[in-house]
């Protein structure tokens, strides 16, 4: 129970990396809010964290706007009174080559990807100074380091993500902040479900383990950076890959 009384907030928390986030830090004694647009979803995620035993806050929000974001993370202060643990988990994708991409496929990718964490990090920031700590993680990409043929959109966020966690790690390391990113590779989740055999037999063939990720796996590495054991690692992105990217 090394986070416990701790409040982490999980976007993109319903599904997939971000549904095992939750339960994984809930076990590990925190209150849980989840921002996420799937409401339906976000209930069967909250009734999971109420049966381990942890507090737990749904909420519907857009990540993409930063007014609504501000009211939700107002709404966990009045709830749970404070925040110690950010998870910028959610994501989107909208995977074409540069000469198909639309303006609006640009737009929607940056939007919840960059700016939304973004969003996030500004509403949560100033209480995490005011206590004098926090813990941020955003959950990057090994695309984001790499790039990708079809995603330069997805991988320009990405690569985003990894400039901005860089730039706030130095600017709130003196406040007991850290802020960290993590790239994971090829997933199992219902991103890459989507995915043809072939497509992902290509992927697979690429990793030196030999094998899909787990969102466990994801999860286990939130748990450590949320924790005080990772009081000392700050500006770091940290590759989940099977070795996909070395």
């Amino acid at each position: 129970m090394r986070l416990e009384g701790k409040v982490a907030i999980v976007t993109g928390g319903s599904r997939g990396i971000g549904k095992q986030i939750c339960l994984r830090l809930s076990r590990e004694g925190a209150k849980i809010a989840i921002f996420d647009i799937e409401e339906a979803l976000l209930k069967e995620v909250a009734a999971q964290i109420k049966d381990i035993g942890s507090e737990v806050l749904p909420l519907g929000v857009d990540i993409s706007n930063f007014e609504k974001v501000d009211r939700a993370v107002k709404k966990v202060i009045d709830r749970f009174e404070r925040t110690d643990i950010l998870v910028n988990n959610a994501g989107v994708n909208e995977d074409k080559l540069l000469l198909r991409m639309r303006e609006e496929d640009w737009d929607k990718v940056l939007q919840v990807n960059l700016k939304g964490t973004f969003n996030c990090l500004r509403a949560v920031i100033r209480t995490m100074v005011k206590q004098r700590e926090g813990r941020v993680i955003n959950i990057s990409s090994v695309i984001g380091l790499r790039g990708n043929i079809g995603q330069a959109n997805y991988a320009a966020s990405k690569a985003g993500i990894i400039g901005l966690t860089k730039s706030v790690a130095k600017e709130v390391g003196r406040y007991g902040i850290t802020v960290n990113a993590i790239a994971p590779g090829f997933i199992n989740t219902s991103m890459t479900e989507k995915l043809q055999e072939k497509e992902k037999e290509k992927f697979i063939s690429q990793i030196p383990a030999g094998r899909m990720g787990k969102p466990e796996e994801v999860a286990n590495l939130v748990s450590f950076l949320a924790s005080d054991e990772a009081g000392y690692i700050t500006g770091e992105v940290i590759k989940i890959d099977g070795g996909m990217a070395i």
